[in-house]
């Protein structure tokens, strides 16, 4: 490495450095920060492991288990352990307080939700919602859990606000799988754009939006964007290159007088020069199908049509 950019980095790493007494100034506002999602919880023993572990997690402990957490606050380790992971309690009324405070602070009518789903690899068998699939971070078919995520993006700010995990139908029809993983027992499958119209339904009303943006793996489905226009949000989501869509200003085939007259014919997104112009208005120029490549090659926006968004040969 060069000696000057070995020389910036040491810089930007010593400023990087936390003093021990800084989480003893942070841990005030983190009370207060706690104290909304502490009351979703309905038993007081709740609140208190709530506040013990997040301070544990802000500490420093080398390592941050449930087990060194308990010890830092002179506690017994099974009470924490168990209200990790086995004590049941609904997560919904602590995501629905995030997403007021969110909705409240940095809420603006022209912001934008944005589903996304992402993988993490993941080898162990027994990890739940592990499968063979699309994984984006190692660009291939692997072992990965999958999830889908909803952020909020306004002038003001960003932030993740909920997330739903992927269970593939193999793991959804084995019952016992699911049982020993801890998987609730009326759980059933859901595709991961039937899981983002769930945190939109729930979200929607909450944060103030103006638009719905995704990539093209959230683009793909024609449903998918059919149920978005049904709920009347716009939106502007990637679409793959192989996307089929047909101009609608352009004239249909001449009637031959035989049989059932010819629509307009549809081509890929990959074929098509300048269909979209500049803007909005242009998509609306082109009706869209749905595709099934992975990569990116156009963008449906606005009432769902299918606009080129780059010049492909």
């Amino acid at each position: 490495m060069d000696p000057r950019f070995e020389t910036r980095r040491q810089e930007m790493l010593d400023s990087a450095v936390c003093p021990p007494d800084l989480a003893a100034e942070v841990l005030p506002r983190l009370d207060a920060f706690l104290r909304p999602f502490v009351h979703s919880l309905t038993e007081p023993e709740q609140h208190t492991h709530t506040r013990e572990y997040v301070r544990g997690l802000v500490s420093s402990l080398a390592s941050k288990t449930g087990e060194g957490i308990a010890d830092r606050h002179d506690r017994g380790r099974q009470g924490l352990q168990k209200f990790l992971g086995q004590v049941p309690w609904d997560p919904k009324p602590l995501v629905a307080s995030l997403a007021t405070q969110v909705g409240r602070r940095i809420g603006e009518p022209d912001a934008v939700l944005v589903f996304d789903p992402s993988a993490s690899p993941e080898k162990g068998p027994e990890s739940v919602g592990v499968a063979r699939q699309w994984c984006g971070r190692l660009g291939k078919t692997d072992n990965c859990q999958v999830g889908v995520f909803l952020g909020y993006v306004s002038r003001q700010d960003h932030t993740l606000v909920d997330f739903r995990l992927y269970l593939p139908k193999e793991w959804t029809s084995d019952r016992t799988r699911c049982r020993e993983a801890g998987v609730p027992k009326r759980t059933t499958f859901h595709t991961r754009h039937e899981l983002a119209l769930e945190m939109l339904a729930g979200h929607g009303a909450t944060l103030p939006h103006g638009g719905i943006g995704g990539d093209d793996e959230t683009g793909r489905p024609a449903s998918f964007r059919r149920e978005l226009r049904e709920k009347r949000e716009r939106y502007l989501l990637a679409v793959p290159s192989d996307t089929r869509i047909r101009a609608l200003e352009v004239d249909p085939p001449a009637y031959c007088g035989r049989g059932r007259p010819a629509d307009r014919p549809f081509v890929r997104v990959a074929r098509v020069r300048d269909v979209a112009g500049d803007g909005v208005d242009a998509d609306r120029r082109a009706g869209g199908d749905e595709g099934s490549a992975r990569d990116r090659g156009g963008a449906a926006s606005g009432d769902g049509q299918v606009g080129h968004r780059r010049r492909i040969g």
